[in-house]
């Protein structure tokens, strides 16, 4: 079964408060016959967008090729929130990297948000950037660990957006305390990609959406066929995330897909202050992560759980649980919109940067990180492609193992391990 169809219809976006909410895109034509180009980008996503347009801007001629429509996968599907530095924390970093390089990749993080902020200005798009993300703690321990690395920051880094979570801000008696970052924020993700596409083609680039790649031959000039046509280019950019099934299997081995799901409650009026008193993000510190936020409208967008397999779960009873864990005031508000989709984890959890061959480049498994890691990723392929590789190479430098179990067997491995950090969740461990 093949991701890119088991739970969504051929050329849609998935029914989500996002694709209800999202500027109007008309769409964009099927690939028929052979084009010849400089790059083709497998992917219509934060990921390949960015590449193309940066690709466009450095005077290449790129054609994008998309399974469904532009931002069909993730990148129109998931909370919105632009994280600051790499989805590990600065301690962790170092102690896997060593300082020098972890203050490498915090500055790397920082280029990434402030990419997606300056994007957003200059082209004009249809997205507000709205600052700050709250971090709840379940305990003490927790919130005292949140203190400690907010000085961290301060200190060894010059991050001083980091502050004590305020009194009030989250309406919930189930956390003891946390911090808010007042330097990350939070995005209408749908639009965000919609912006990226309008401001590639306003510099040139060619997108054809329900052009599905079945495959790519490596010759003198690289072959990628989908089921009408072919584009013959000399450099492919593979941005599939965890859509891009075994096309590339060097990459398949590093990147597993998880499935996400969000629900949208109906507006809540006045008892949305009840939840989030100041209009920011927040998210949780279990494993497998709760994260929420605010609707411009006063909807709670909701977002829990994951799956390991292909089809989708009961959306609404897989989240609305844990909803109710944190805001059991919301227990008779009505459930407007219910989606999931698929994102793409690694080992370390850090994005795999790889070029398996000269010609071929590919980003992925941002690991539930990737709104700005994602925009930069396709601005350092970019560039890589243009002979200025310094970037991509410090990503691809990061040691990526492979998943255990091979293709066969990483799906029951990955289940086993996550139900292990799921039961941790729920005993608070």
């Amino acid at each position: 079964m093949n991701l890119l169809h088991a739970n969504d219809r051929r050329g849609e976006y998935p029914a989500s408060y996002y694709t209800a909410s999202a500027t109007p895109l008309a769409p964009f034509p099927m690939l028929k016959g052979q084009v010849e180009t400089d790059i083709c980008v497998v992917g219509a996503g934060y990921t390949g967008l960015s590449a193309a347009l940066h690709l466009a801007e450095a005077g290449f001629r790129v054609v994008v090729l998309e399974a469904h429509r532009v931002g069909f996968g993730a990148s129109g599907r998931n909370g919105g929130q632009v994280g600051s530095g790499q989805r590990l924390e600065q301690d962790q970093l170092e102690g896997m990297v060593g300082r020098t390089r972890a203050r490498a990749l915090w500055d790397m993080g920082e280029e990434a948000k402030t990419l997606v902020k300056d994007l957003i200005a200059r082209h004009a798009m249809p997205v507000t950037f709205r600052p700050g993300i709250a971090h709840a703690c379940y305990s003490q321990g927790e919130a005292d660990h949140a203190k400690v690395m907010a000085e961290k920051l301060a200190r060894d880094y010059d991050y001083d957006l980091v502050d004590p979570l305020p009194e009030g801000l989250i309406g919930s008696t189930a956390f003891k305390g946390g911090d808010i970052d007042r330097g990350a924020g939070h995005i209408h993700p749908l639009n965000y990609a919609i912006g990226l596409a309008l401001a590639a083609v306003a510099a040139g680039v060619v997108i054809h959406e329900r052009s599905e790649v079945h495959s790519i031959s490596e010759g003198a000039r690289q072959v990628v066929r989908t089921g009408e046509g072919q584009v013959v280019c000399d450099h492919v950019v593979l941005a599939g995330n965890g859509y891009l099934g075994r096309l590339e299997g060097r990459v398949a081995a590093r990147v597993m897909p998880i499935n996400n799901f969000i629900i949208a409650t109906e507006p809540l009026g006045d008892l949305a202050r009840t939840v989030l008193a100041e209009p920011v993000a927040a998210c949780d510190t279990k494993f497998v992560v709760n994260y929420w936020r605010l609707s411009d409208d006063n909807r709670l967008l909701f977002g829990g759980g994951e799956s390991y397999g292909y089809r989708f779960p009961d959306i609404v009873k897989t989240v609305r649980k844990p909803m109710l864990e944190i805001y059991p005031q919301l227990r008779d508000v009505k459930i407007d919109h219910a989606w999931g989709g698929t994102l793409a984890i690694t080992m370390n959890r850090l994005p795999c940067f790889l070029h398996p061959r000269p010609g071929l480049w590919s980003v992925s498994g941002y690991s539930g990180h990737g709104v700005a890691m994602a925009t930069l990723a396709g601005k350092l392929m970019a560039q890589a492609i243009g002979g200025q590789t310094g970037g991509f190479d410090l990503m691809a430098s990061l040691p990526q193992a492979r998943f255990p179990g091979g293709a066969a067997l990483r799906w029951p491995l990955l289940v086993a391990a996550m139900t292990w950090y799921s039961l941790r969740d729920r005993l608070g461990l």
